[in-house]
């Protein structure tokens, strides 16, 4: 049994309503044919595998149809007959191929020839295929043949190059213009074929057929072909096609985009390291990711460009693409591709494949370094989509200081720090007595980004002194009950910040906490490590339990807060785990990760109450009670700076230890 013939040879359009993508050339055609205003020669131009030799076969079985004018052949004929898909062809429709036949002596056989009759059609038809390759001395000695035929006579030339055919020939032609098929049209198509071949096509398979043939129907046709006879019994399936055509699967591209909206060049290199290290072309790898970022500007520009039809892509990965353009802004979309694009300019006979994929995402990682026009916009698109927030996720300023919150009890991993402790530690006790009389002190700014809810005093465990609880909790907790429940700004969400956004921006939070104190940046930025975000709560991990009770017991998650106010314009709740890979290759010594959280009211047995606290609790008066205990740690202290260890944190990390600074007065 013979094998069947290709695909593009079985379903060769037999009438000008099977061509597809041409309407702007068949249906003139079609007019001109019922009408009989026939002209007598004409040009098809256009890209290869777009129709223009089927059209031509087409029109020659119209002009030679018994029923004659006639818009589309009958098929029942001779003439149709001898000129259908699979006919003996006809003696009076010649084909010539013009790259074998484009002489002068070839165009003057064809001259001697064209004034005999035709045998058994109306007309005798040259198909003159390839007509550029026609030389200029075979064009004139074909010009006044073409120019004044003998009524039996049609010329119709095929061309892919029609600048290539000299002026006098254009101008005595009808000249019909094909176009590449659109992606749309020729996927129906696809589907149609696929049906009539009873093998099934999935649908994340079809857009990488239809991209291969270029809007070529021959050439699309070839490439399904090549799947269908290399399919098994699941049909054309994704992976199949990603094999064998070569393309990006979409699972690295995702991780590419993904790596690229967070800054993580680690991931970014490492996808680059999967393109090479599994064989594939880092010009294919190039070309994919720029259409993917085609795809992103397109939904980042037109949210509803799925509706609109303007990308043709399945469900499930229409949604990744609108969750992956959140990511991006538009500036910063458009100059990535720019940069891509002008890296597969430069992939161009390069030697270096690899280098030159490794730049290209070495430039688009750093925008930076970019003086350009496209790289302050890219950087100026960072610093508003850190500030963007919807109108329900508006915060309060933080200037504007409100009566301080009731205390509430919570597990060890919230820090949400009951106020009835604040007396203990030392940035707390020294605030409320600064800037008001003890009877009612007002909170600190960073009371406003705290999430606690109103309490009752006496749920908090208090390790002070009864005076001093009967100081200064029950003058701020009636106060404190109905405002926390009228704006509740932690309960607001935060805008479209991921926790991508915030690992992206942790350097600079906490060069903004070390500004505001060091001993809380020395224990973030040597113990602790982002891992959550949900909702409005932001998730640290840290070490061990000693340094989380360090963390909890000198409050620095107010300092947090006030760095995320500062820098992201956001007012999360600050939670804190024990997590020990959370500073890779220190083990866990303190507590193991399963064993159940203290409240975070329980005082650290380890630390004992100076006297000069104690003092200035007894009197606000005293000068210690004025002084700030963070300002006794000077910043620009020449052993802390020099010293490759800083003592706070070796002591915060090897034993859990919480240093109080004291002043005292001699």
């Amino acid at each position: 049994m013979d094998a069947p013939l290709a695909l593009y040879r079985r379903y060769r359009p037999e009438t000008f309503a099977e061509v597809i993508g041409q309407e702007h050339v068949t249906d003139p055609l079609r007019h001109a044919l019922a009408a009989n205003r026939v002209n007598h020669a004409y040009l098809f131009s256009g890209p290869r595998g777009c129709g223009k030799t089927t059209s031509a076969r087409i029109l020659a079985r119209a002009l030679n149809c018994e029923k004659a004018p006639i818009a589309d052949p009958c098929g029942e004929c001779q003439s149709c007959r001898d000129l259908a898909r699979g006919g003996p062809g006809s003696i009076d429709v010649i084909e010539i191929d013009a790259a074998s036949h484009g002489g002068v002596d070839d165009a003057r056989d064809l001259r001697e020839r064209a004034f005999f009759a035709p045998v058994s059609s109306r007309y005798k038809v040259y198909i003159i295929d390839e007509a550029h390759m026609v030389s200029p001395q075979g064009f004139n000695a074909l010009l006044k043949l073409v120019e004044e035929p003998p009524p039996h006579l049609k010329f119709i030339f095929a061309t892919t190059e029609p600048d290539k055919v000299i002026g006098t020939i254009r101008s005595r032609t009808h000249h019909y213009p094909f176009r590449l098929v659109p992606p749309k049209a020729l996927g129906d198509y696809l589907l149609q074929l696929c049906t009539a071949e009873g093998v099934s096509l999935e649908p994340t398979a079809l857009p990488l057929v239809v991209r291969a043939g270029q809007g070529s129907v021959r050439d699309t046709l070839s490439v399904l072909d090549q799947l269908l006879g290399g399919a098994g019994p699941d049909g054309v399936t994704y992976e199949l096609a990603v094999a064998l055509l070569g393309y990006t699967p979409d699972s690295l591209l995702d991780e590419a985009v993904d790596a690229f909206a967070a800054r993580d060049g680690s991931t970014v290199f490492g996808v680059v390291d999967k393109v090479i290290e599994s064989g594939q072309d880092p010009r294919r790898f190039a070309e994919d990711f720029l259409q993917r970022l085609r795809d992103l500007v397109i939904v980042a520009a037109v949210p509803d460009a799925l509706d609109k039809g303007l990308l043709d892509v399945p469900g499930d990965r229409a949604e990744r693409l609108v969750a992956q353009a959140g990511g991006f802004g538009p500036s910063e979309l458009t100059r990535a591709a720019d940069i891509v694009n002008a890296a597969l300019m430069e992939f161009r006979g390069a030697t270096a494949p690899r280098l030159l994929l490794e730049l290209m995402c070495a430039r688009i990682l750093v925008p930076g370094s970019d003086n350009s026009t496209q790289g302050f916009q890219a950087r100026l698109d960072r610093l508003e989509r850190r500030l963007s927030m919807d109108g329900s996720g508006a915060v309060a300023p933080v200037t504007a200081p409100t009566p301080a919150a009731a205390p509430a009890s919570a597990p060890i991993q919230e820090i949400t720090v009951p106020r009835t402790i604040e007396p203990v530690a030392p940035p707390a006790l020294v605030e409320p007595v600064e800037a008001t009389p003890v009877a009612a002190p007002p909170a600190p700014p960073a009371e406003v980004v705290r999430p606690a809810p109103a309490a009752p005093v006496a749920e908090a465990p208090v390790p002070v002194a009864p005076p001093v609880e009967s100081s200064l909790a029950p003058a701020a907790a009636p106060v404190a009950a109905a405002p926390a429940a009228e704006t509740s700004p932690a309960e607001a969400p935060a805008g479209n910040l991921t926790i991508a956004d915030v690992r992206r921006l942790w350097p600079e939070i906490l060069d903004k906490i070390r500004d505001l104190r060091r001993f809380a940046w020395v224990m973030l930025s040597q113990n602790a490590q982002i891992t959550g975000l949900d909702g409005s709560t932001l998730t640290i991990a840290l070490v061990n339990a000693g340094a989380r009770d360090s963390f909890i017991n000198s409050k620095s998650d107010e300092y947090v807060q006030k760095a995320l106010q500062e820098i992201l314009g956001v007012t999360w709740r600050i939670e804190a785990i024990v997590d020990p890979s959370a500073r890779p290759g220190v083990p866990d010594d303190n507590e193991s990760p399963a064993a159940p959280a203290a409240p975070v009211a329980s005082p650290a047995p380890a630390v004992t109450m100076p006297d000069s606290v104690r003092r200035a609790m007894r009197d606000p008066g005293t000068p210690e009670a004025r002084v700030d205990p963070d300002a006794s740690a000077d910043r620009n202290d020449p052993v802390i700076d020099n010293e490759e260890i800083d003592p706070e944190a070796l002591l915060s990390r090897e034993l859990g230890a919480h240093v109080i600074d004291e002043t005292r007065n001699d």
